[in-house]
This record gives C-alpha cells, sequence and structure tokens, in this order.
C-alpha cells in the first residue's frame, strides 16, 4: 500500500472537522480516504497544538519595540511640518 503525502490544509480540514463532532471518525475517515486512527491523531495534533497559539499572547509594549515617547516625538514633528506645509500652500494660493 503506497502511502500519499497529505497537505496540511489537508490535516487541518480533517481535523477540524473531527472536533466538530457532527460524524464519526469512521465516516470522516470514509470521506476522505484515510484511516479512522489517522484523523484522531491529526484531531489530538490540533488540539495540543492550539494551547501554542495562544501562549506569549500578552507581550508588553517593551517586548515589540514600542518606545511611547519616540513616536510622541515623531508625532511632534509630523504635526509641525504638517502645519507648516499647511501654512506654505495657504500663502500661496
Amino acid at each position: 500500500m503506497k502511502r500519499t503525502p497529505h497537505t496540511a490544509e489537508f490535516k487541518k480540514k480533517v481535523a477540524l472537522e473531527a472536533i466538530r463532532e457532527d460524524k464519526t471518525l469512521a465516516q470522516i475517515a470514509s470521506t476522505y480516504g484515510v484511516h479512522p486512527v489517522q484523523v484522531s491523531k491529526w484531531k489530538k495534533m490540533l488540539l495540543d497544538g492550539a494551547s501554542v497559539i495562544f501562549t506569549g499572547l500578552k507581550k508588553s509594549r517593551r517586548d515589540i519595540g514600542w518606545d511611547q515617547e519616540a513616536h510622541e516625538r515623531k508625532i511632534g514633528r509630523m504635526s509641525i511640518e504638517l502645519d507648516y506645509l499647511k501654512k506654505k500652500l495657504g500663502q500661496s494660493s
């Protein structure tokens, strides 16, 4: 029996259907042409991997390189430049 490589997208689709529990693992396996044990493994991998997605979501602004003072200075400079340009355009009209 030849093994068929499945894409990550295919595995995700099958695993999500298994998580929904609208059908039995055997029904899902039959639909997609894979073994029920494989469906079960992909479902477990998806559920186990989901916790990784939500780990470390709350990063501080410092961790992501946020420098509020630098941003405020930049906004200030840009506001001054905008006011200057508005003034110049108003005078030349």
